[in-house]
């Protein structure tokens, strides 16, 4: 072999070591941007459910505050009538509106946690479609 030969093949092998290190770094560091990137949306998600925790158990108190007031104030007018058939209509408009904030409040609570959790469940299916794209584009290299 010549000595043009051999120093062209070991500049060429020095090349491709180099390309290939220089690959393999940026690999390592986009996955410890992707790692990064992954807790951020976990604790990102853990933050939104907590605020909705707080959310919903604010509104739990408030409505079990409200019905004991409206519990006690019914109980007083109940007690006050002047007839039984007064007393069996404030007792029957009273158990209809519980009924009806009963219904309306659970209507709420579905819908807070439905909010809750797709918002707190948004920036992890952000990371497993961006997963999705790493992958996808790792595959076409």
């Amino acid at each position: 072999m010549s000595d043009t030969n051999s120093s062209e093949a070991i500049k060429s092998g020095a090349d491709a070591l180099k390309a290939g290190f220089e690959k393999a770094v940026q690999n390592y560091d986009a996955a410890l941007g992707f790692g990064k990137e992954n807790v951020e949306a976990v604790l990102k998600s853990a933050t939104v459910a907590g605020k909705g925790a707080e959310t919903i158990h604010n509104e739990f108190y408030a409505y079990s505050k409200q019905s004991i007031e409206d519990g006690i104030s019914a109980s007083k007018a109940i007690l006050g009538s002047k007839s039984v058939h007064e007393a069996f209509e404030l007792q029957t408009d009273f158990a209809k509106a519980a009924f009806e904030s009963y219904v309306g409040q659970l209507t709420k609570f579905g819908e807070l946690f439905t909010a809750t959790t797709k918002d707190s469940f948004a920036p992890i299916q952000t990371r497993v479609q961006a997963w999705v794209d790493a992958v996808q584009t790792s595959r076409a290299a």
